[in-house]
């Protein structure tokens, strides 16, 4: 019985991560993208430098700083590493070219979003702020689409607890600890029926402390951790791909080249060129999605908690994390393990990556792992700070602000940050794989509808913006 419901989820996320939802997520891009004039071209210098000024007179609980490091926190993961090196061995060098493109377009997607958070999110008498797909939804196409915004937060809520935030990451660290630390499972302890290393406990104990030091202070301290932590993880993190991409300078053409004849099938043999080119874009565009979230309706919760006047000034701030998290790292990561031939070794995941750094930097090996590990460490630590800060404000517009509510989706989250190290079971993974898909439905309903708004918005703020009377937000 068990094993025909887990693949009868197996199925369904196959199905909900297929075509179907790779399309529309594109579609709304495109949509955007020409709405906008080409937005993410025009104004990403000016998108770059408000990333770094914040307003000091704006409402909200965060600097934009803050909430887009927030935002950063969930997105720059362990799909960076790993992700993209799955996508490559999947479907050759092009996915990567094709995960270029759909970040490109995912940038007028994430504007529209981290724009209409602002715009119709809600801020009470305490100063409270409470916005994302379900305040855009409900305020801004209508009451009688409250039943759509709840759909949105209820599994929106469930991928926060029940995976994508905790278990995965949980393991992506611990693992990493022990393939570093204890690779032979030398030394052991027996719990829960089975033996684990002690490399692995020790370290979901410690995270089960700093996680929970972190969340129990709720969105201030989360936003405090990620402004320091996600900027030092991003930066030491590109900075040993940069050495690797320098180090290799003159095998960069040729890497490009290998690139973009792999998304178009050309390295493919005679008569397999289109199946070639149809897996690379399958690959790459869906491992871009996954990687930047733009369109699956997770950013904006975190945007709209940002200290601005200006929904039009946040958006484009909110356009720069897909710009980081895909343009830059995903595209450094991809191309040290092209350069590297990494990718075509018979190795899976994380392996491919730890080869393009043992390779690649001119460091010994174990010093190559040890710097993916903390980096794999960090990455996926932010990650379930960002996702707890998500999955807390879906439940509060679910409860109705119940703060009794929200304290115990804390204490349950830490829990299952502590069980995380020992959990096995596939089925767990998989559903928080078909929450997060689904999730992004109602949103890019939801664009769609408030196209015509976000489009008018730009347009005011780009004609008077030195008029301080067009910058507030309605």
């Amino acid at each position: 019985m068990f094993h025909q419901f887990n693949a009868f989820l197996l199925w369904f996320d196959g199905v909900v991560w297929g075509l179907p939802l790779i399309i529309f997520i594109l579609a709304v891009g495109i949509l955007l993208t020409f709405r906008l004039g080409f937005l993410q071209v025009k104004h990403l210098p000016k998108a770059l430098r408000f990333m770094f000024k914040n307003e000091a007179d704006g409402e909200g609980e965060v600097t934009s700083f803050g909430a887009l490091c927030t935002a950063l926190s969930a997105t720059i993961g362990t799909g960076n590493i790993v992700g993209v090196a799955t996508a490559i061995v999947a479907g050759g060098p092009g996915a990567l070219f094709w995960m270029e493109i759909a970040a490109f377009l995912g940038m007028a997607t994430k504007y529209a979003e981290g724009l209409l958070a602002i715009r119709f999110r809600t801020i009470d008498d305490r100063g409270h702020v409470l916005g994302g797909p379900f305040y855009y939804i409900e305020n801004g196409m209508g009451k009688k689409w409250t039943w759509l915004a709840k759909i949105f937060a209820f599994f929106g809520m469930g991928v926060g607890l029940f995976g994508i935030g905790t278990f995965t990451q949980v393991n992506g660290i611990t693992s990493a600890i022990n393939t570093f630390f204890d690779p032979r499972n030398l030394h052991t302890v027996h719990l829960f029926g089975a033996n684990y290393s002690w490399s692995i406990v020790i370290g979901g104990i410690i995270l089960t402390i700093a996680v929970g030091l972190v969340v129990i202070g709720g969105l201030r301290r989360i936003a405090q951790v990620s402004e320091v932590v996600v900027p030092f993880m991003a930066v030491a993190y590109v900075a040993c791909t940069v050495i690797i991409l320098l180090t290799h300078l003159t095998h960069i053409p040729a890497a490009v080249v290998t690139v973009v004849q792999s998304a178009f099938g050309l390295r493919a043999m005679a008569g397999g060129a289109l199946g070639a080119m149809i897996v690379a874009m399958q690959k790459g565009i869906a491992r871009g999605i996954f990687s930047n979230e733009s369109g699956l309706g997770s950013a904006p919760i975190a945007a709209a908690a940002a200290q601005t006047k200006s929904c039009v000034r946040q958006g484009l701030v909110s356009m720069t994390g897909t710009f980081i998290d895909t343009i830059v790292i995903c595209t450094m990561t991809g191309l040290s393990i092209v350069l590297t031939g990494s990718w075509n070794k018979g190795l899976e995941g994380v392996d491919v990556t730890i080869r393009a750094f043992q390779h690649g930097l001119p460091f010994p090996a174990q010093v190559a792992s040890f710097l993916l590990m903390i980096c794999l460490v960090f990455f996926a630590f932010t990650t379930i700070l960002g996702w707890n800060y998500y999955g807390e404000r879906c439940l509060e517009y679910l409860s109705n602000r119940n703060y009794k509510a929200v304290m115990t989706y804390r204490v349950l989250y830490v829990l299952a940050i502590f069980i995380g190290p020992f959990m096995t079971v596939e089925a767990v993974w998989t559903i928080a794989d078909i929450f997060n898909a689904l999730m992004a439905f109602p949103n890019l309903i939801a664009l769609v509808a408030l196209s015509g708004v976000v489009a008018a918005e730009t347009r005011a703020f780009l004609k008077h913006e030195e008029d301080p009377r067009i910058l507030s937000s309605k």
